[in-house]
């Protein structure tokens, strides 16, 4: 009884301590709050893309970074990467604060991941005048597919390909201009960035089958246990006060679901 008492005692002793450390200089100790966005050709409820008046990232978690830094009061600083991987493998660096990706185990070595706000689906961009019309038309032999490097959904498709020529790409722009040119027959990524990139691209088109999905979840270094809990707390109340909502609407996804 004595031992349950102190292993209590010593649990609401952390809770107290995590409550009243929680604060702007344990989530944004620099001072000013350091999100990690990935930029990319097209948008989705994870990708962000580039404003063409101000070539500074646009989208819905540049929303959500920006209501975020709102609630502590410090300013914001977007850190641009060129996919979550790649903000995974520098979350030891010191470089960005808090982010947002989709919720893979591979990356549960670099960050701890919060709660979900929208559900994450991939799948396919068909190239214009292309014969494929399901995702078993994909794995064929001399079939030309391309991937984001460092994404959960190109870790999928590599495991799911065995007869197609899989190419992985640093550069999403770089796999949007060759299947736009007809030199890829498939790319592989989100279906919100597909489905922006195909209203781009005449003649391509999306399939409707599902290749993998997951939820976009809030993402702090390891480690970081206050921060983690502020973040958490953050994004659950985003996504009842209507935050989340507004993001996606305001960015064109009004039929994505915000995760329970």
């Amino acid at each position: 009884m004595l031992q349950h008492a102190v292993i209590a005692t010593l649990g609401l002793t952390f809770a107290i301590t995590v409550a009243k450390a929680e604060g702007p200089v344990d989530v944004a100790p620099t001072g000013a709050l350091r999100v990690a966005v990935a930029v990319g050709p097209a948008a989705s409820a994870f990708w962000t893309t580039r404003d063409p008046s101000t070539g500074k990232p646009r989208g819905v978690t540049v929303e959500l970074a920006r209501a975020a830094a709102d609630k502590l009061h410090v300013p914001l600083q977007l850190v641009e990467y060129q996919s979550s991987d790649e903000i995974a493998a520098a979350s030891s660096k010191d470089v960005w604060d808090l982010s947002f990706m989709p919720a893979d185990v591979k990356r549960e070595a670099f960050v701890d991941q919060g709660p979900a706000y929208v559900a994450y689906m991939s799948g396919y961009l068909i190239r214009a005048g292309s014969v494929i019309r399901s995702v078993a038309d994909v794995d064929r032999a001399g079939m030309r597919v391309g991937c984001i490097e460092g994404t959960s959904t190109s870790r999928t498709v590599e495991k799911s390909l065995k007869q197609a020529k899989l190419t992985k790409f640093v550069k999403p722009e770089e796999a949007a201009e060759l299947i736009g040119k007809g030199q890829l027959d498939a790319l592989a990524m989100g279906m919100g960035a597909l489905e922006d990139l195909s209203r781009k691209l005449p003649g391509t088109k999306v399939l409707d089958e599902v290749i993998q999905s997951t939820g976009v979840v809030v993402v702090v270094p390891k480690g970081k246990a206050v921060a983690k809990a502020w973040a958490a707390r953050f994004l659950d109340e985003a996504k009842v006060d209507g935050t989340v909502r507004r993001a996606l609407d305001g960015n064109g996804f009004t039929g994505d679901k915000i995760a329970p």
